[in-house]
C-alpha cells in the first residue's frame, strides 16, 4: 500500500474560495471543511497590537483537511503555501500528518483505493 497523507490547513476564513480552486487544479479528491475558532501565538491580535499583556482572543478561522498519496504532499503544500501567504501574522498553518489507512465504507476499499 502506498504512503498516505493528511494535510490541515487552518486559516483566515477569507481565504476558503481560494484554497478550494487550488485543491480542485491539484486533483484532490476531496476535503473536509469546518468552521474554528483558534489563534496562534500572536493570541489574536493585529501585528500593530501584538503585546504580552493581551488576554488570548480567538478568532474565526477554517480548517481544511485533505488525505493525499504521500508523495504529493509537497507539490500540494508548496501551492497552497503561494495560495495562503500574504506576509502578515494570521497566514494560518499547514500541518502534515503521516497515516496508516483509509478505508471505504461503503466498498471496503482500502488505502489509495479508498482516495
Amino acid at each position: 500500500m502506498a504512503g498516505l497523507s493528511k494535510i490541515e490547513v487552518i486559516c483566515d476564513m477569507s481565504k476558503f474560495a481560494a484554497i478550494k480552486k487550488e485543491l480542485s487544479e491539484l486533483k484532490v479528491g476531496g476535503m473536509t471543511f469546518t468552521q474554528v475558532l483558534g489563534c496562534g501565538v500572536e493570541k489574536g491580535t493585529k501585528e500593530y497590537e501584538v503585546d504580552e499583556n493581551y488576554e488570548m482572543e480567538l478568532l474565526p478561522k477554517i480548517q481544511v483537511s485533505v488525505v493525499v498519496d504521500t508523495e504529493r504532499v509537497k507539490k500540494i503544500t508548496d501551492e497552497l503555501l503561494k495560495t495562503l501567504y500574504t506576509g502578515h501574522i494570521g497566514d494560518g498553518k499547514i500541518f502534515v500528518y503521516s497515516l496508516d489507512n483509509v478505508i471505504r465504507v461503503r466498498t471496503g476499499d482500502e488505502g489509495t483505493d479508498a482516495l
